[in-house]
């Protein structure tokens, strides 16, 4: 058997945990190993969940059970699943791989014909690997579609902006109060927002009626960041999705110092200049606009003029 493991993608991340339905069975998930290493680390003690079970063939289970035996006992795949204080070693070796916890480290591992999404938790008293097994041709063909985003319409089709697989969105209601949703691509036509499915026009059509506006909270801004405003020599905090601005409680800085401060500022909290730019305009001009999306911007926080299309001489 020819396997190949690596530290899992941002995108890939969220196809090892349970999903919705409809995203399980298009992606051709066919169920998941959740393990326990056992209070002394030496322990192996498994439990299974059934997804497609049309798609559970003989020949899946007897890979699986070549994939997990050699992830214990051949040491050409480091032994991952060996002890708790290998899968320690394991993951401690490959900080790319870490959820941004102590807690979760992805690895996918690819077959010829399935991939298998490991989620590793080195710590005592916790399930210490949850194995999701998929069809590797479906699971590819989803995540390369899904790769151009959600995209959000009104109900004349024009597109209003995209976000990523997995970032949220934010619903504002007349009344003044707001609901967070988290969005998940199905195909181009259709998204889950939040535990609903929709085709995108006819959400759109539901917002409209009920007087909704929508916009995105895209995962690539901070939740808020530090802003100077030469005209009045105040520093304020922009908050994602909020317009406007909040005063803060930081002296007022004078001139260029102002605006060198609040850069210090930023950046000491993980702030880049290209996100507080972002931040700024969404705060000013609304957060669908591009002008909200750091990536149109370069590391100095100067917008990325869009490229010239030279289309030959007009006759």
């Amino acid at each position: 058997m020819e396997m190949t493991i690596r530290p899992m993608t941002l995108q890939e991340r969220m196809y090892s945990y349970t999903q919705s339905q409809q995203i399980m069975t298009q992606t051709g998930c066919i169920g998941h190993l959740r393990g326990d290493l056992d209070s002394g680390g030496k322990g192996f003690f498994t439990s299974w969940d059934d997804y497609r079970t049309d798609l559970k063939t003989e020949a899946f289970k007897a890979e699986l059970d070549n994939v997990v035996n050699a992830m214990r006992f051949d040491p050409q795949y480091g032994g991952v699943l060996k002890d708790r204080k290998s899968l320690g070693v394991y993951c401690y070796h490959s900080p790319e791989s870490s959820f941004g916890n102590d807690r979760e480290y992805g690895f996918r591992a690819d077959t010829a014909q399935y991939t298998y999404f490991l989620r590793l938790n080195p710590n005592r008293g916790e399930y210490n690997f949850y194995i999701y097994c998929y069809r590797r041709e479906w699971l590819d063909h989803h995540l390369n579609r899904a790769k151009g985003g959600i995209r959000f319409i009104n109900s004349r089709y024009k597109e209003l902006f995209r976000i990523p697989d997995g970032d949220s969105i934010r619903i504002n209601r007349t009344d003044g109060t707001h609901t967070d949703r988290t969005c998940r691509y199905i195909d181009d036509s259709h998204v889950e927002v939040g535990k609903g499915l929709y085709q995108i026009c006819e959400f759109s059509e539901l917002m409209e009626r009920a007087g909704n506006t929508v916009i995105p909270l895209r995962s690539s801004l901070p939740e808020q960041c530090y802003v100077y405003l030469p005209t009045t020599q105040e520093i304020g905090i922009v908050k994602k999705g909020e317009a406007g601005y909040y005063r803060s409680d930081l002296s007022t800085v004078y001139g260029e110092d102002g605006k060198d401060f609040v850069d210090e500022m930023n950046h000491s909290g993980g702030v880049t200049k290209a996100q507080a730019a972002a931040m700024s305009a969404g705060s000013m001009f609304g957060w669908a606009t591009p002008a909200a999306d750091p990536s149109n911007y370069d590391e100095q926080g100067i917008a990325i003029k869009p490229k010239h299309i030279d289309r030959g001489d007009a006759r």
